[in-house]
């Protein structure tokens, strides 16, 4: 794919969502980095319906680390791997409280040194908390950005350096949002709505149908 095409996909994509964002529910960073770590091989909805009664007890660290890991359990036992998550969550409280005075850090080592949390959720912290220009990969953006031909790469790291060299730099601070939402709701795994997809002229999917 050529520069021209990937300017025009993003230029399409802003113009019909100029202000993306997570639909994950949070009121703070606090709140933005549980919900990501909880959010691990789980759908936003099931993390939005859990963190709706959790956070209104405990919405920070301190809060959080007042919980037993069996109570918290009990408002995360729906999501997928909650046993190994209520551990990196309480974990990860008392790390915010012992090395950041509760706060969230922004740099990015920092965030990775937190139990549960790698390279993609420290984007998404990055991206979406301090609004910085990382792209987080997961498993929408590695399809979307493959299939169409925006980033063509093996691994989710290897995508992700292909966006941040090839999105264009006015883009690129909302291409995570867009890219998600895209693979979401359009650019699905079994079966792309290509018939509703706005960038279908663009894509450079072999297989899609237009009819």
């Amino acid at each position: 794919m050529n520069a021209v095409k990937r300017a025009e996909i993003f230029r399409r994509l802003q113009k019909a969502n100029p202000e993306p964002t997570t639909e994950l529910v949070y009121q703070s960073n606090f709140e933005l980095l549980i919900a990501v770590m909880l959010s691990a091989q789980a759908t936003d909805i099931s993390v939005n319906k859990a963190t709706a009664k959790l956070f209104e007890v405990a919405n920070t660290p301190e809060k959080m680390l007042q919980l037993s890991e069996t109570k918290l359990k009990s408002y995360i036992k729906n999501i997928g791997l909650f046993n190994t998550k209520a551990k990196n969550v309480l974990a990860t409280c008392e790390i915010l409280i012992n090395e950041h005075d509760g706060d969230v850090p922004r740099e990015r080592a920092s965030l990775e040194a937190l139990p549960g949390v790698g390279r993609k959720t420290a984007n998404v912290i990055l991206n979406t908390a301090f609004r910085e220009p990382t792209i987080a990969v997961d498993t929408h953006i590695f399809r979307v950005s493959n299939r169409t031909g925006i980033a063509k790469g093996t691994t989710p790291l290897a995508v992700e350096k292909k966006l941040l060299k090839l999105v264009p730099k006015e883009y690129q601070l909302d291409a995570h949002h867009w890219l998600i939402l895209h693979g979401r709701y359009i650019c699905q795994a079994r079966k792309p709505k290509c018939t509703e997809c706005l960038i279908a002229d663009l894509c450079e999917y072999q297989a899609k149908e237009l009819k």
